[in-house]
């Protein structure tokens, strides 16, 4: 019997939980999100951070992900991710070709959902992207999770 996606965000986020704890490195709480995320689910083609860069802060840095090369810089409010850390809200694409704007990193995603993760002080830090080669993969399910998930990033850091 297959899992139902909410039972493997379940999953997923104690398994995170667990491997995460004690850990105070930053990076290495994003490193293991990213490949526990990237491994739950076969929709996800890329999955990774992209980071507020301190030298410029109204620019999104490539961070820790899994996938195929990612872009290496992004604007604020440029493409899906640009428009989520101008934004401070969650965007969810399905069909990310129809998107104004939409930079395309690797020709095959076709959904996009991109997640803000905040600092303990409400400052944006970076934002979670998670690209599938499937038309509209993301819903509101994946929006709850992923923004649970992401708020875990800090809470041992």
């Amino acid at each position: 019997m297959s899992q139902t996606k909410t039972e493997i965000y379940q999953e997923t986020a104690k398994e995170i939980a667990a491997v995460l704890d004690g850990e105070r490195n930053l990076t290495a709480r994003m490193v293991t999100m990213i490949c526990l995320l990237h491994q739950a689910f076969e929709d996800y083609f890329w999955t990774g951070f992209y980071l507020v860069d301190p030298e410029k802060p109204e620019e999104l840095v490539i961070g820790p992900y899994q996938g195929t090369l990612g872009c290496l810089r992004i604007p604020f409010g440029k493409g899906v991710c640009g428009a989520a850390a101008a934004s401070g809200e969650t965007v969810i694409v399905e069909d990310v070709h129809a998107f104004p704007g939409h930079i395309a990193c690797d020709a095959r995603s076709e959904s996009e959902i991109v997640v803000p993760v905040f600092r303990p002080d409400g400052t944006l830090f970076a934002v979670l992207d998670v690209d599938s080669t499937r038309l509209a993969a993301f819903d509101e399910t994946d929006k709850t999770h992923l923004e649970a998930i992401t708020q875990r990033l800090f809470s041992a850091a």
